[in-house]
């Protein structure tokens, strides 16, 4: 008998030649690769004799459900129909989003659907693409930028605050905020996130623990980034304990970085291996909620939501101590994300990747680009939309496209004409490869009400 496992040493134990032996072997040889043969062995025939006992363990809770409830694996066709959908300021969204909707509705678990003004081609679901579903859960649905989100903290001191303070507010963000692959704090914080459960239940989640702890407070690349600004105020709530007026704010835009990463390729992966689909919606394979592994992915899923939330706060909470100045109010949302919500009097998997929640009431931020405003939002709670609003302002030119059409000296030719400064950035972030944020707010009237502007003026990204 070899040191490693194999299929042989489980079906000799008594384990059906099924897909439960398959599952078995790639959670051993993931997880417990490090522990000797003979151990691994007798806690099998545990699961064997007893798998009700290990329903939802981390290791063995899939080979449970596959002895207990055999499932064959086959292959999904689409709907010859869609299912109902919204389309919000069609004239500014390119086909092939559109298109990519369309294939989404036509899913056998899709309910309804809609696409927000600032939507564009993406993998799987289109960024700004809202998809109800039917107890099931798309990784890539929700993006691999699991909880990516915006953040806006205003404090009580007057816009003039800004005023000759350019090099103090640029060294803070060049300090205290950390962008790219490889850039952390020097000095970590801890946070409560870490203490959760699922860390030490999930395996996938004990292995990503380390890193995790090392990224908090970061940023990623791409469109990620801090920025000091002007918030407007035109209208406010009570809570806020500000007047309407002009104040400084900072606002960040990222989300649960490696951690999120890391999730959404293991499920997508274990998605796309269980729901087979035709080509071209391969990337839209779904984890049913009934599952072991769909269970496990909406724990790690809301875990990756609290732990971008966690790195927002620490990177406000570290830019409030460097100016010495307290927040009074901070406003905030995901945007690439699955809840649980009503649907026509169903409850239903809402996923929206690229997309701001909006239901009656609810407070949000839609940026525009590092030239343009940003909108501090109400949400109307409109059911055409899902509930939904843009994410941004959407893109305009592909990061390919950027590359190919504009300079560096473009760049600063219109930072200088809006009179922003920027640390880091890249060709494929260029304002200009963004649609007009005005538009995009004048075509989503119905979803949401304007409640203020954030203006940029000293922005950071990753070099």
């Amino acid at each position: 008998m070899g040191n490693k496992l194999s299929g042989r040493d489980l079906i000799q134990l008594g384990f059906p030649k099924n897909n439960a032996i398959n599952i078995a072997l790639g959670q051993i040889n993931r997880y417990r690769k490090k522990e000797k043969k003979a151990s691994i062995l007798t806690e099998a025939k545990e699961v064997l004799l007893a798998p009700e006992k290990f329903k939802g363990h981390g290791t063995w809770g899939k080979v449970a459900e596959g002895l207990i409830n055999p499932v064959q694996v086959r292959m999904h066709q689409l709907n010859t129909t869609r299912a109902p959908f919204s389309i919000f300021g069609e004239n500014e969204i390119d086909e092939q989003a559109k298109f990519q909707l369309y294939d989404a509705l036509k899913l056998p678990i899709a309910v309804s659907g809609a696409l927000m003004p600032d939507a564009h081609s993406g993998y799987g679901l289109p960024i700004g693409g809202v998809l109800a579903t039917d107890n099931a859960v798309i990784p890539y649905g929700v993006g691999v930028d699991i909880g990516c989100r915006m953040s806006l903290s205003v404090f009580d001191l007057p816009a003039s605050f800004l005023k000759g303070k350019d090099d103090q507010l640029k060294a803070i963000l060049s300090e205290h905020t950390k962008f790219g692959m490889t850039e952390t704090h020097k000095i970590k914080a801890d946070h409560e996130v870490f203490s959760r459960s699922e860390f030490k239940d999930i395996p996938l989640l004990k292995n990503l623990l380390g890193k995790a702890y090392k990224q908090l407070g970061t940023s990623g690349g791409g469109n990620h980034f801090v920025e000091f600004g002007i918030a407007k105020l035109d209208t406010v709530l009570p809570e806020w304990k500000l007047l309407p007026g002009e104040y400084l704010a900072v606002l960040s835009h990222s989300g649960s970085r490696g951690l999120g990463t890391n999730i959404a390729k293991h499920y997508t992966y274990l998605a796309t291996k269980q729901c087979p689909l035709p080509k071209q919606v391969q990337h839209l394979a779904w984890l049913d909620l009934n599952t072991h592994d769909g269970q496990e992915y909406w724990m790690a899923m809301n875990l990756a939501g609290e732990y971008a939330k966690a790195c927002h706060d620490d990177i406000h909470r570290r830019i409030a101590k460097a100016l010495g100045k307290r927040i009074v109010t901070t406003i905030e949302n995901h945007h690439n994300f699955a809840w649980k919500e009503m649907v026509n009097g169903k409850e239903c998997i809402v996923h929206r990747k690229g997309a701001t929640p909006a239901s009656e009431g609810q407070l949000g931020i839609i940026p525009g680009s590092m030239t343009a405003p940003g909108f501090i939002v109400m949400g109307k709670g409109n059911p055409e939309s899902l509930n939904s609003a843009s994410h941004g302002a959407g893109r305009l030119f592909s990061r390919a496209k950027c590359k190919a059409t504009f300079t560096q000296s473009d760049i600063k030719k219109e930072l200088k004409k809006h009179e922003v400064q920027l640390i880091g950035g890249n060709i494929d972030e260029a304002p200009m490869a963004y649609k007009n944020i005005n538009t995009v707010i004048e075509l989503q009237k119905e979803l949401v009400n304007v409640m203020g502007t954030f203006t940029p003026k000293i922005v950071r990204m990753d070099k």
